[in-house]
C-alpha cells in the first residue's frame, strides 16, 4: 500500500514554510511507503513536488477545490493509483501515523470534532481509495452545494456529508486524532497538555498552532519541525 499524502495551499493565510513544516512532520512519523504533494493556486519552485490546483476559481473559504481529489481523471493525471490522504496545513503531528492510516473503508474522514456546526464531518483529515466515490466530484457544482443543508455557508465538508452521509472515519478522541480544545479533547484530564494517545492534533477554527507555541508539545512537534 502506498499513501499519496496531499495538502492544499491557496491565498495568503498560509505560506510555503507551512507546507514544508507539514511535510517534515509526515516524513518523520510515517514509515509506510508514501509521497507528499502540495497543491497550490500559484507556482512555488522552492517546494518539492508542488503542483497547481486545477480549480483555482474554487479556492476560497468553502474549500471546494479539495473535492477534485474524488475525480478519477485528476487522480490519474497526478499518478495517484492507490490511497490519497488529504491533510490540512494547521495539523500538529505528534506520533506514529502508520496505525492511523490503515483503511477500514474506501473513504474516511475525521468525525465528531465540530463544536457548533451540526455536520459530523471535518475535512482536515481525509483518506480516499483512488477510483471510488467519484460522484462526490461529478455531481458537484456551487449551485448544487448552495441548496443543501449548511451551517454558516456552503463548504466541501457539507457537500461530502450530503453525498456520503454514512461515511466511515476516525472518531475524535478515540483513534489518536484530536481537535484541539474541541469535542473529544479530554480537558478535565489534560487541560492544554497532549493526550497520551495523540497522533494528530487538528487546530480547527480560530485556534492555530502559532498561538500555542508556549506549549512544550507544540514547540517540539510543530515549531521545531522547520529546524530538522
Amino acid at each position: 500500500m502506498e499513501l499519496n499524502i496531499i495538502t492544499w495551499l491557496w491565498g495568503d493565510k498560509y505560506k510555503p514554510h507551512d507546507v514544508y513544516r507539514l511535510a517534515t512532520q509526515v516524513h518523520k512519523h510515517l514509515k509506510l511507503p508514501h509521497t507528499f504533494t502540495a497543491f497550490s493556486d500559484r507556482e512555488h519552485k522552492q517546494l518539492p513536488n508542488a503542483r497547481l490546483i486545477k480549480d483555482r476559481d474554487l479556492c476560497d473559504r468553502a474549500c471546494f477545490c479539495r473535492l477534485r481529489m474524488f475525480d478519477p481523471d485528476w487522480q490519474r493525471e497526478n499518478g495517484f493509483i492507490d490511497w490519497i490522504v488529504s491533510l490540512d496545513l494547521d495539523l500538529v503531528i505528534t506520533g506514529s501515523l502508520d496505525g492511523v492510516f490503515l483503511p477500514r473503508a474506501d473513504f474516511m474522514i475525521l468525525k465528531g470534532v465540530n463544536a457548533v456546526n451540526p455536520n459530523p464531518f471535518n475535512a482536515s483529515v481525509m483518506m480516499l481509495r483512488a477510483g471510488t466515490n467519484s460522484e462526490v466530484w461529478s455531481e458537484f457544482s456551487r449551485d448544487a452545494a448552495s441548496k443543501i443543508e449548511q451551517h454558516e455557508f456552503p463548504d466541501d465538508q457539507g457537500w461530502i456529508w450530503h453525498m456520503l452521509p454514512d461515511a466511515s472515519g476516525w472518531q475524535a478522541g478515540k483513534e489518536g486524532i484530536y481537535g484541539f480544545q474541541k469535542p473529544g479533547w479530554p480537558n478535565e484530564k489534560v487541560g492544554f497538555a497532549l493526550p497520551d494517545d495523540a497522533r494528530i492534533v487538528s487546530f480547527i477554527g480560530k485556534r492555530k498552532p502559532q498561538m500555542y507555541t508556549q506549549l512544550a508539545w507544540v514547540k517540539k512537534h510543530w515549531v521545531e519541525a522547520t529546524r530538522q
